[in-house]
């Protein structure tokens, strides 16, 4: 499986390590050049030895999308710390491209919520701490 993140910070580095080592194809998204360094090492290899695409672009244009493979991926998934890119990207990604697999990091949950009612696949992290937070708290009780 052919697997496109756009974000190379910590979700988004480790999900591609993850994923590498699992045996799919892994490209890699980034406009900071810099980000690269999250990847460098994969079992004793460098992320392109290991299989691994690294590229450095804008997630909002589409060139870069391409350069770094949506057309082939068959999972996209957007994790850069931005709500509004990845909801852009993310939406883009599934009309444009017709990426069935498309998974969208919002850290605002009302947010979060209103694009999965729409129909977008989203993971919000601080949807997920306030649960664990309210589950700490009813077990203290």
């Amino acid at each position: 499986m052919f697997v496109l993140i756009v974000g190379a910070g910590r979700v988004g580095s480790a999900v591609a390590k993850r994923a590498l080592a699992q045996g799919h194809e892994v490209s890699v998204l980034d406009e900071d050049p810099l980000s690269h360094e999250r990847l460098v090492e994969i079992e004793g290899q460098t992320w392109e030895d290991a299989g691994g695409i690294f590229t450095v672009g804008t997630a909002l244009e589409v060139d870069a999308l391409i350069e770094a493979g949506v057309q082939k991926a068959d999972v996209f998934i957007a994790s850069t710390d931005g709500d509004n890119t990845n909801l852009t990207v993310a939406q883009i990604v599934k009309r444009r491209f017709g990426i069935e697999k498309v998974l969208c990091r919002v850290m605002d949950p009302a947010r979060a919520a209103w694009y999965a009612e729409q129909g977008l696949h989203t993971i919000s992290p601080t949807q997920h701490a306030i649960e664990m937070f309210e589950q700490a708290l009813g077990a203290e009780q």
